[in-house]
């Protein structure tokens, strides 16, 4: 490193900045690297001790100490201070560093400017002079245009603390020295490591005699950076805000600007990127109470135009490229070789370079853009450094000081070869900000800032796009850290993007609140109380009390009095809209060879919130057996679902993606996570709460209401049950469940029956004897008469029957919801299932029946044989207030589905038994016992309605086993019988 700036200084002239810039520039580069490696190295506590471990480990290796321990030990301990010992150093390069330095004035100064003074120049704006707005952006410092203040004032800083004595020596070097010192307090080394520029320059210059003066201009320039820096970089980043929003909207408009206006594009990047970078150093050493200037709310809005302008050059390089080439070919080689022919000496060997710049420009063509040709212009460049080093030397025959006007040139096509072949590299060079990285609590806190901020979410994408920055940072020569880095970049990228999903999800959740909230008002039971003060107005009788305020009636929030008036859901709107243009501004991002789509984070939680909202909006309540009504847990899903269809508005999603995956899983008995569902909570509720009350005797079901319908009793129910299974509650349960989730309720009901089922079982197995000789023995009244007395539990087999009865009765409710459902939903493969069940064959086998009637079942069509009950028993392989009508239902299909079970014929069985039903029941018309004869006409009326339900049985069957008038005669007392007890 020594050795190369001797060289640098015992042969070259690095004193244009503005003329051989590479040269310079990679000089000056070279001088703050040496120094910043001097000072981080110092700044190691454990230095002397990693080294001694390296020489130890170098013995037990190769049986002999490092032959260069020695050196490196000296330096270690020369370096203790390395500022004071490098300034020893660095006295024979003073002049060749103070001459490189200076030649910033014409730089450093025009840079560093108040936010006001770009203000007045218009600096970036192409619609200030819509006169030239065509015209190719020139500088005679080209490269420096887009040059990093941060690295001139490093630079500066450490170049001027090392050649110290230029500072008494000449002004423009004092000028620069404090310029630089006013407007940084610290400078990063590298990464996170800062260097605090005026408590350093203080120490070295206090032990120099004679530098009392340059110690008052450190602390005169450290009180100016502290109370004016902070507000100087805010008033540049407010600025840098709306001239990259002007430039990125423009160019939005108008890609083609590109080419003649690249180069605002790169200043622009640079000039924001050094503010960000500003801002982060200083705001993570502040050293000053007051922390304002250092809070900057907005940095996610310069950031966004920013990856904007990044956006516009990586779409749009085609564009640039042709621009430029033709430039090179068109232009630049035209003027290049004039310049060259009115040189008046050219060495051979510069010569040749130049005329191969010449011809490389002379043979490019537009169409090697279209044939997608790949450019590498990186020879012609090397070939430039190596004629800047050729020409700067003191002896030169061709001096670059001398032919200016080539040096500019050749800095300009330099660029324009960059347009073409180097613009990924461009975009890092300017606007690369990996340093967020290694500042992780901040970049974090900033992003947190702007999801708080309505007006700044917009621009939240920002920060997930900056973790592709974050490999940029990584050396090809340190790879052990390129799996830290792109570990760290894909946990900030899925929080980010995790983050800004679970705030839109928020926002909705809010909404869709908002909107149940509007939608339950206009529920029917809110009516009543409308109605009520309309006829008692109409009457005009006084109601309420004095002052009541008069219920607002449903729309009122929609009318406006004032443009002005904001409400609560016109601010979720607006801020969801922002934040969805966050989300959907790109459509995926890739960071370290992972693809992250944002969008998905907002499908994935909208399908979680919508989960819990639907089971949250059942408001079921195991302690009290709670639930809300279907219709109106109807309507809240409804609302919901409206408001989650109009952010396809704001975001390209597949909403009916997210309403299929959810609400699929809520007719299942679990959803995806193993939580309930709807389904299970409404099956619970109707089959423990429900029919529970119903064979309680508090409930009823009423054929003609087709509901249930609570009974008087003393101790009242906490719901009314008429509420929950009429023909409207079942239709909405039957929308909500879907017919998978009615299949699970029949099969739940199917499984209460097989038990009562297998109870009977058990009952007709203890009185199997007598009911084998009752079946021979039927037209034998005494005899029948007599078996009938030894015949035990009779009342717990009428009660159970009864229990199947009133569930089969519920279940014949569902089904017919479900069927009005789904004639609505989809009416033609409805009437295809109930026109297939019609015309199947009597002779048909089976299993290819008991198919047919599934698929019947499973539409809400009733079926000759229930196939749920047949599965249901197979598995067993080991209108009146006490619901007596129900048995009908019961008797009917637990026969069809004991006798397809044990392959008996079903009709024949049931005109078996309705001979033995009449025998009985004729034997019973005989008896003159008040206790035999007890409800004799109800029994008669129930074996009609057992012939009317089945599907086997006629009642042409009927008469002619059991006569038609006594039937008429029955139903004639028991009318009779309930207008008394009506009376």
């Amino acid at each position: 490193m020594k050795r190369i700036l001797y060289l640098c200084e015992l042969e070259h002239n690095c004193t244009f900045c503005t003329v051989n810039f590479d040269l310079t520039k990679n000089y000056l580069d070279l001088v703050v690297t040496y120094t910043t490696l001097m000072i981080i190295l110092s700044r190691i506590e454990e230095r002397k001790a990693i080294i001694g471990l390296y020489n130890y480990a170098h013995e037990m290796t190769h049986g002999a100490s490092d032959r260069e321990y020695p050196r490196l030990g000296q330096m270690i301990v020369d370096y203790e201070n390395p500022l004071k010992k490098m300034m020893e150093e660095f006295v024979p390069h003073g002049k060749s560093l103070s001459d490189a330095l200076v030649s910033l004035q014409m730089v450093y100064p025009r840079r560093n400017l108040s936010a006001d003074q770009w203000r007045n120049a218009q600096l970036l704006s192409l619609i200030s002079a819509p006169s030239t707005m065509l015209n190719p952006a020139q500088s005679d410092t080209m490269p420096c245009e887009y040059l990093s203040l941060d690295t001139m004032e490093k630079w500066i800083v450490f170049g001027f603390i090392l050649c110290h004595a230029a500072l008494n020596s000449d002004a423009a070097a004092l000028s620069l020295w404090k310029l630089a010192l006013q407007s940084s307090t610290c400078l990063c080394l590298f990464r996170d490591e800062v260097f605090h520029i005026h408590k350093a320059a203080e120490d070295l210059f206090v032990n120099i005699r004679g530098y009392n003066k340059r110690i008052n201009d450190i602390r005169e320039c450290k009180e100016q950076a502290l109370s004016h820096a902070g507000s100087m970089h805010r008033e540049r980043r407010k600025f840098l805000r709306s001239a990259l929003k002007e430039l990125a909207t423009v160019l939005a408009d108008q890609p083609g600007l590109l080419g003649p206006k690249a180069l605002f594009v790169f200043m622009a990047l640079s000039f924001a990127r050094d503010e960000i970078i500003w801002l982060l150093r200083h705001a993570d050493n502040i050293q000053k109470k007051s922390t304002d200037d250092f809070i900057d709310k907005h940095i996610a809005e310069l950031i966004f135009y920013m990856e904007e302008l990044r956006a516009h050059v990586r779409k749009y390089g085609p564009v640039m490229q042709r621009y430029y080439v033709q430039y090179l070919s068109g232009f630049d080689a035209v003027v290049l070789n004039e310049l060259v022919q009115n040189l008046s000496v050219c060495p051979e060997d510069e010569s040749i370079i130049m005329s191969s710049f010449v011809n490389t420009m002379t043979s490019l063509s537009v169409k090697q853009v279209e044939d997608g040709e790949v450019f590498d212009f990186r020879g012609m460049r090397l070939d430039w450094f190596r004629l800047q080093a050729y020409t700067s030397v003191s002896k030169a025959s061709l001096g670059l000081a001398d032919h200016k006007e080539l040096g500019k040139m050749m800095n300009t096509i330099i660029f324009h070869t960059k347009m073409v072949d180097s613009l990924v590299e461009m975009l890092v060079e300017t606007s690369d900000l990996s340093i967020f990285c290694f500042y992780s609590r901040a970049f974090e806190k900033m992003f947190q800032q702007c999801l708080e901020l309505p007006s700044q979410s917009r621009h939240s994408i920002c920060f997930p796009l900056l973790c592709t920055h974050f490999m940029s940072c990584t050396h090809e020569l340190c790879p052990e850290e390129r799996h830290h880095i792109g570990d760290r970049s894909l946990s900030l990228c899925n929080m980010f993007l995790d983050e800004m999903a679970k705030q839109a999800r928020n926002l909705i959740t809010d909404i869709c609140t908002e909107q149940c909230t509007l939608s339950d008002q206009l529920l029917p039971k809110h009516c009543a109380k409308t109605i009520s003060q309309a006829v008692n107005k109409k009457s005009k009788k006084a109601t309420g009390k004095k002052g009541e305020p008069e219920r607002e009636k449903p729309g009122v929030e929609s009318m406006r009095k004032n443009r002005l008036l904001v409400t609560n859901l016109d601010k979720l709107h607006t801020a969801l809209s922002e934040l969805c243009f966050s989300i959907n501004y790109v459509p995926n991002l890739i960071v370290w060879e992972h693809t992250f789509t944002p969008r998905e984070y907002l499908t994935s939680h909208l399908e979680i919130r919508f989960t819990k909202s639907i089971v949250g909006m059942t408001m079921y309540n195991q302690a009290t057996q709670e639930i809300a009504k279907p219709s109106e847990l109807l309507t809240s899903v409804r609302a919901y679902m409206t408001v989650l269809q109009s952010i396809e508005n704001y975001v390209t999603i597949d909403i009916t993606r997210v309403f299929n995956n959810v609400l699929l899983q809520q007719t299942q008995h679990l959803d995806s996570h193993g939580e309930p569902t709807i389904t299970s909570l409404y099956t619970n509720w109707y089959l423990e709460t429900l029919l529970r009350q119903v064979s309680n005797g508090h409930i009823a079901y009423f054929p003609a209401m087709k509901a249930f319908v609570n009974l008087p009793t003393e101790n009242e129910l906490t719901f009314n049950a008429e509420e929950y299974s009429d023909i409207s509650e079942m239709r909405s349960l039957s929308e909500l469940l879907g017919p998978y989730g009615m299949k699970f309720l029949s099969e739940s009901l199917m499984w209460h029956i097989s038990s009562q089922v297998a109870e009977l079982k058990k009952l007709v197995v203890e009185n199997m004897e007598v009911l084998t000789q009752m079946r021979t023995s039927f037209d034998k009244p005494d005899h029948m008469a007599a078996l009938f007395k030894k015949l035990t539990s009779v009342d717990s087999v009428l009660k159970r029957m009864t229990i199947i009865g009133v569930i089969l009765s519920f279940r014949s409710l569902a089904q017919e919801a479900l069927r009005d459902v789904l004639s609505c939903h989809i009416p033609f493969l409805v009437s295809s299932v109930e026109d297939f069940k019609d015309h199947i064959p009597r002779e048909t086998d089976m299993k290819v029946a008991m198919n047919v009637y599934e698929l019947s079942s499973a539409a809400g069509l009733p079926c000759e044989i229930d196939p749920a009950l047949v599965v249901a028993l197979s598995s067993q392989k080991s209108g009146h207030c006490n619901n007596i009508h129900c048995l009908a239902k019961a008797i009917n299909q637990i026969a069809a589905a004991l006798f397809t079970i044990h392959k008996g014929s079903i009709e024949d069985r049931l005109k078996e038994f309705l001979a033995l039903a009449s025998s009985s029941l004729l034997k019973i018309g005989q008896e003159t016992d008040k206790m035999t004869t007890r409800n004799r006409e109800s029994v008669y009326l129930l074996l009609d309605m057992i012939v009317q339900e089945s599907p086997f049985l006629t009642m042409d069957l009927l008469e002619s086993c059991f006569p038609y008038v006594l039937l008429r005669n029955a139903y004639h007392a028991v009318y009779k019988q309930s207008i008394s007890a009506n009376a």
